[in-house]
C-alpha cells in the first residue's frame, strides 16, 4: 500500500503541472471570447443608441431641405416642392398625383370639387365672382379663390366688369359678360337697400345663395390646407405604432 502512494503521488503531480502549463492559453481564448462578445454588445449598444425604436427615421436629403421623408419605413419622394404647391392649388390632389401619392390625389379632388360644385349650384352659380368695387367687396372670393382653375373665370370676368365700368360707378349699357354671364359680377351699382342684381339673386336663391358662398370658401379653405400637405410631405410622426 505504500508503495502504490508513492508511485502515485508523482503522477498526480506531473498531471496538475501539465494542467497549470496549459491554462494560460485557455485564459487567453477566454479573454478573447470575452473581447469578442464585448465589443459585439458594444457595437449593438451603439446601433441602439444611435437609432432609437421610438425615433423617426429620416432621410439625408430631408435634412439637407430635399425632396425625399420617410415616415414608419416609407420613403416618400416630393419630388419639387413648390410645382407640388403650385399644381395642388391648380387643381385640387394635383399636386399629390405628382408626387405619386395617388390615393390622398383622389380623396383631395373628390372632396375638394365635389363642395365647391355643390355650393355653386345650390347659390345659383351666382356665388362666385371677383369684385372689389364701393358696396360690392366681394371677399370671399379670395377664399374661393382657394380652389384654383375652376375660380379663374371670375378674374377675367372681374376685370371686363373694371373695363366697362364708368367713371360714376355704374356699368355701361354696351356692356355684355361673356361665356353667358358666367362667374360675372353683378351690374353696377351695388348699393345696399337697393333692388340691385345682387338683391335679385338673394330674392330668387334665398339661404341657398348665403350657402353657396360658404360652402365655395370651405372648399378653399381646404385646398390651402392640401397645398401645404403637398409642400411639406406627410406628418413626420409614426402611425403603425411599431417599436
Amino acid at each position: 500500500m505504500a508503495s502504490r502512494s508513492r508511485t502515485t503521488a508523482p503522477a498526480s503531480i506531473d498531471a496538475a503541472r501539465r494542467e497549470v502549463a496549459t491554462s494560460p492559453h485557455r485564459d487567453e481564448s477566454d479573454q478573447s471570447g470575452n473581447d469578442l462578445s464585448t465589443g459585439a454588445s458594444g457595437a449593438t449598444g451603439k446601433n441602439v443608441a444611435a437609432k432609437p425604436s421610438s425615433q423617426i427615421e429620416l432621410s439625408p436629403a430631408v435634412l439637407n431641405g430635399d425632396t425625399r421623408i420617410e415616415v414608419d419605413g416609407i420613403e416618400v419622394d416630393l419630388r419639387n416642392r413648390y410645382l407640388a404647391a403650385f399644381l395642388a392649388w391648380l387643381v385640387p390632389g394635383a399636386g399629390h398625383f405628382y408626387q405619386g401619392r395617388r390615393g390622398k390625389a383622389t380623396l383631395f379632388v373628390l372632396c375638394v370639387l365635389s363642395l365647391w360644385v355643390i355650393g355653386f349650384a345650390i347659390g345659383g352659380a351666382n356665388v362666385v365672382y371677383a369684385s372689389w368695387q364701393p358696396g360690392d367687396r366681394r371677399w370671399h372670393y379670395f377664399l374661393q379663390a382657394g380652389v384654383g382653375a375652376v375660380s379663374l373665370p371670375a378674374l377675367v370676368q372681374g376685370n371686363k366688369m373694371r373695363e366697362n365700368t364708368d367713371p360714376r360707378g355704374r356699368t355701361v349699357d354696351s356692356y355684355r359678360p361673356l361665356w353667358n354671364g358666367f362667374m360675372a359680377p353683378p351690374n353696377r351699382p351695388v348699393l345696399e337697400g337697393e333692388a340691385d342684381e345682387v338683391a335679385a339673386w338673394y330674392a330668387i336663391h334665398g339661404s341657398g345663395y348665403e350657402l353657396g358662398t360658404w360652402f365655395t370658401m370651405i372648399a378653399g379653405l381646404l385646398n390651402f390646407l392640401i397645398i401645404y400637405d403637398a409642400f411639406g410631405g406627410p406628418l413626420a410622426v409614426p402611425i403603425s405604432g411599431k417599436r
